[in-house]
């Protein structure tokens, strides 16, 4: 793979340490008590997607295109294929990022013995391999249903088809995804977030949008209707603005989810990359969280349509990361990341993205009183000014020493890393 000439640099401990100081002073004189601000980030954990890691191929073995809107480009060499070298990955991803951190999986990636299981047939068993590798390493897991990459999601219509057969197939397969994670979170004793969101939808204009949308309601009915312990699991509902093959209509829009969150009292999920690419999810935080006591967020990156980019360190992440510590409770707001880029080294994609999302959320607990307090005070100018201040603030130099103490690579440093995994390992795969 072509690599620059450079090797990483790598910074000091006695340089980091020397930073960290000037810097802690720095944000004292501002009020910032940089401290609280580490401790606080140490308590919020990121979601890692599991199918960044294998391109959204998943484990059944059924060889079905992924479909659903979704599509993976590039074809970097030393995908996972199987699920040892996908959580090994996984292991190496984690080595590098600051923090205690979670994983989000899909159903199709369950362990199933090389046999034909269905996805209306899957058990808590197909799992155990995820949930002893989580519990080893003090992870927790997150869940999600497969509406997708199936035969019977061919036409692009799930829960919302009108055929009642096929309806009554993925409210099964809904169904045993919430129980699966109700298992999951009661064996690692932290609650697992099990995401719904399927793909259906409408290529061009509907005659009958209600219908569809009336059939959506009654499936997810169906499928919640048997409580589960909130310890054990949280339920959540992705909406979306449109995909592939979805263009006139999708039946789960922004507001249809809406409502029946709030309504059935589950989480809502925001994903970065289904809205308008002028639109950001930042400023939906804090309404949305009026009306629900929690939600779940899927980090990306949009670039025009696609929205399955590698997060960067933009200024739409840390206005995301911002609302979350703003809205005084990060706790209510779950974290997550999703996207998928086959273009670069999957565990560097990995890396990036989440190194870059606890940069935002550290930036924001770093964030001067003296803004908030200009606001209150009604004194705009002040506010616009400081805001603009601390955008040059030696944030670096805090993120550097909390990298340095948890043990992970400061700087650019982790790219040695990545580059021996790829010769030892995912270079050596075919």
């Amino acid at each position: 793979m072509p690599r620059a000439s450079r090797a990483p640099v790598k910074i000091s401990p006695k340089q980091v340490d020397a930073a960290w100081k000037l810097a802690r002073e720095r944000y004292a004189a501002l009020g910032v008590d940089v401290d609280k601000a580490i401790k606080r980030l140490k308590s919020i954990p990121v979601s890692l997607h599991c199918w960044q890691g294998d391109d959204v191929g998943g484990f059944e073995q059924q060889g079905d295109a992924i479909g659903g809107g979704l599509a993976v480009t590039g074809n970097y060499p030393g995908r996972a294929r199987t699920p040892d070298e996908l959580r090994a990955d996984l292991d190496q991803a984690l080595a590098l990022i600051p923090g205690s951190h979670r994983l989000n999986l899909h159903a199709f990636y369950g362990e199933f013995g090389g046999k034909k299981v269905d996805r209306d047939s899957i058990e808590p068993v197909h799992f155990k391999g995820w949930i002893a590798w989580a519990k080893e390493r003090g992870v927790g897991l997150d869940f999600n249903p497969t509406c997708f990459a199936h035969p019977k999601a061919a036409d692009g219509f799930t829960l919302a088809s009108a055929d009642k057969s096929i309806r009554k197939f993925w409210i099964e397969h809904c169904r045993r995804s919430r129980e699966i994670g109700a298992a999951m979170g009661k064996t690692l004793g932290s609650p697992c977030v099990t995401n719904v969101w399927v793909p259906d939808g409408f290529k061009d204009t509907p005659a009958d949008r209600m219908g569809a949308r009336g059939r959506l309601a009654d499936s997810l009915d169906a499928v919640f209707e048997k409580s589960l312990p909130a310890k054990h699991l949280l339920d959540a509902v992705e909406p979306k603005l449109f995909g592939i093959g979805a263009e006139a209509c999708t039946v789960g829009s922004a507001e249809f989810y809406l409502g029946y969150a709030i309504t059935r009292k589950k989480l809502l999920c925001l994903d970065a990359g289904h809205f308008h690419p002028t639109e950001t999810i930042s400023d939906k935080i804090s309404s949305v969280l009026l009306y629900l006591p929690e939600i779940l967020l899927h980090v990306s990156r949009g670039v025009r349509w696609d929205s399955d980019h590698v997060v960067t360190f933009s200024d739409d992440l840390q206005a995301i990361a911002r609302e979350i510590v703003a809205c005084g409770d990060p706790s209510r707001v779950h974290v997550g990341l999703d996207y998928f880029d086959a273009s670069i080294n999957r565990i560097a994609a990995w890396t990036i993205g989440t190194r870059n999302m606890l940069k935002a959320l550290l930036l924001a607990l770093l964030e001067p009183p003296g803004i908030g307090a200009a606001e209150e005070a009604g004194d705009t100018t002040t506010r616009l000014a400081l805001q603009e201040e601390a955008k040059g603030l030696p944030f670096g130099a805090v993120w550097d020493y909390h990298c340095e103490v948890e043990g992970v690579p400061v700087g650019e440093a982790w790219l040695a890393d990545i580059r021996r995994y790829e010769d030892q390992v995912t270079g050596k795969r075919t």
